[in-house]
């Protein structure tokens, strides 16, 4: 197992955890957030990448059972999909509050809670491991909820983990956030619930993409080995499959819509 982690880049990067309504089919609602919604954010200034991270619909929990972590997801806690918004500076939220105050209005068209979680300028790192271009589908979310009393947690993910991940085969992307603490008046919508109870707090998400199906069920099958070095700084990793990752901004430019492409 590597000790030594990859090159990267770090960024700017917050994520928005979200559930869509339940009185309407989830396809509906998937639907919405894709076409209409994300014009909304697409068109604030000052973004560097906006992704729609959307996540299958079944996602019991993927990671190896242990018993003094939290592996299985709970049903009413399952996220639909991420919103991952990547900023050109550390004051470009500050550009963009007219077109953010434009999705606080819609978020409840299509969602019933959502949670943002921010990280520091450069605490988001992009990893050298390979193309993930075209990899939307193959891939992972892990969310991480440190162990009550454990210290040193961000850098345990940067030197420890990240390494021990980066070896793992067919692996073709690699980004990490560390959050700082949650606080729902960092985006408190109107007529949205953003009901986050202090034990069902994340403190890092990691992204995977993989070069094929085969690659990432492989990751799952090894994901027991690395238990043993989560359980000293992690209580809690759950695990998604994405559906498939839509880019709607990248590098400062605005894509055309992906059905366009």
């Amino acid at each position: 197992m590597s000790t030594s982690a990859p090159g990267f880049a770090k960024h700017f990067t917050s994520s928005i955890l979200l559930w869509v309504r339940q009185d309407q089919p989830r396809v509906t609602g998937m639907a919405y957030w894709r076409a209409p919604h994300s014009g909304i954010i697409a068109a604030t200034p000052g973004l560097y990448e906006y992704r729609q991270v959307h996540l299958a619909a079944d996602n019991p929990g993927r990671w190896a059972p242990s018993p003094d972590i939290e592996t299985e997801i709970p049903v009413d806690r399952k996220i639909d999909g991420i919103a991952e918004v990547t900023f050109q500076s550390a004051l470009a939220p500050l550009m963009g509050r007219a077109q953010t105050q434009l999705a606080y209005k819609d978020e409840v068209n299509v969602f019933r809670r959502t949670l943002l979680y921010a990280g520091a300028p450069g605490t988001s790192r992009w990893y050298d491991v390979g193309d993930d271009t075209h990899a939307t589908e193959s891939a992972v979310v892990l969310y991480l909820r440190r162990r009550e009393g454990a210290k040193g947690f961000r850098k345990f993910v940067n030197r420890t983990l990240v390494p021990a991940l980066a070896d793992s085969d067919g692996l073709v992307g690699l980004r990490i956030q560390t959050f700082l603490p949650w606080s729902e008046k960092m985006w408190d919508t109107p007529d949205v619930a953003h009901d986050n109870p202090h034990d069902q707090h994340f403190h890092a998400s990691i992204m995977l993409a993989f070069a094929d199906e085969a690659a990432r069920s492989a990751f799952f099958t090894k994901s027991a080995e690395l238990n043993e070095i989560l359980r000293p700084k992690v209580s809690a990793v759950h695990a998604y499959d994405v559906e498939t990752t839509l880019t709607f901004v990248k590098h400062g430019e605005v894509l055309a819509p992906p059905h366009e492409r």
